[in-house]
């Protein structure tokens, strides 16, 4: 399903709400303290209050929020079989993401049960079930990000051969249960852009054969509302290019638009999502500045091509912010659509 025109949409997640945060930790304390059914209400309850979140700001393309999920990657190693956790090198000071979950292989990396996305989208649509979606599903090179080889893989390249398979099998029951917009993000592409060839081959293979829209979120990190590499989209022009999706989803608020010139090199074939407000920023954008925004993308592409979108996903944004900030996301779109004379 291809976006509409200047389609505004997330790029996957929504702020948790304060008492399903407490009710996670609360989880992880004491999981003996909420049984089953405890679980299924509390998990329901929060897809279904991210989701009106986002209908309310006028969103046209929602997810769940990625709440059933802990970030947009760190829950998919619980499905992993073969890795160990590794113990924090950094528990004091500024956040960052030498904080994040580590991992080692102790034997072959396996998924026997999947990595849950199918059982997350079922559960959207039973809350959801008309509205357009899409559903994002971490690349095996940034999964890979987090798992040493120890002794069982030679390379990063290694492990993400191995987790290959277990993503594009994600993708393929995604597909079955009936997923027809997939986002593969592949943040660390971004920050890794050595090895380009390499790369576009690893997203071919995993898209391969996949029938539906796809697009691939490339953003600089944001955990913990912190970048992780140079922010700069220039190494990878013009291979970014040939990637075999549909899509390609950038952030350009959080750098002032800076490099939006470079969507000139993409093919006319290659439609794009890009990032106009900043979750990394706690000031709400105008909606003037917004239409700005928009502005200068469509002085290089049509609207049929675009989607708007936030810079990343906002699951590191307060709640209050994220609704302002859709708020006048959708308003900025609907701005120019009006003056434009295009359909809403």
């Amino acid at each position: 399903m291809r976006p509409k025109p200047l389609e505004a949409t997330v790029m996957g997640s929504w702020p948790i709400p304060g008492w399903y945060e407490f009710y996670a930790g609360s989880v992880r304390q004491d999981g003996s303290r909420f049984g089953r059914v405890d679980r299924e209400e509390a998990v329901r309850d929060a897809v279904g209050v991210v989701v009106a979140d986002q209908l309310d700001s006028g969103l046209e393309r929602v997810t769940d929020g990625e709440v059933q999920r802990v970030d947009f990657n760190l829950g998919f190693y619980d499905y992993l079989q073969g890795i160990q956790r590794l113990s924090s090198p950094r528990l004091w000071g500024a956040p960052g993401h030498d904080q994040r979950g580590k991992y080692t292989a102790m034997a072959p990396i396996e998924a026997p049960d999947g990595l849950g996305c199918v059982e997350e989208y079922r559960r959207f649509r039973q809350i959801c079930p008309t509205k357009a979606t899409k559903m994002p599903v971490p690349g095996p090179f940034t999964l890979a990000g987090c798992i040493g080889g120890g002794s069982v893989y030679e390379s990063r390249e290694a492990v993400t051969e191995a987790l290959l398979p277990i993503v594009r099998k994600e993708l393929i029951d995604l597909v079955a249960a009936g997923v027809d917009f997939i986002q593969l993000d592949e943040p660390s592409f971004a920050c890794h852009p050595q090895e380009a060839d390499y790369f576009l081959d690893v997203v071919r293979r995993t898209l391969a054969g996949i029938p539906v829209y796809t697009s691939m979120h490339m953003c600089f990190g944001n955990y913990r509302a912190r970048a992780v590499g140079w922010r700069s989209y220039a190494p990878l022009f013009p291979a970014v290019g040939q990637a075999a999706v549909s899509q390609l989803a950038f952030e350009f608020a959080s750098r002032e638009m800076t490099e939006i010139s470079l969507l000139k090199q993409l093919p006319e074939t290659m439609d794009v999502a890009v990032g106009l407000v900043d979750v990394k920023n706690t000031w709400v954008e105008p909606v003037g500045l917004i239409v700005e925004r928009i502005e200068q993308v469509l002085a290089i592409l049509p609207p049929e091509r675009v989607s708007v979108t936030p810079d990343c996903g906002f699951s590191q944004t307060p709640r209050h912010v994220a609704l302002g900030k859709a708020a006048n996301m959708v308003q900025a779109v609907r701005q120019v659509r009006a003056a434009r004379g295009l359909a809403e």
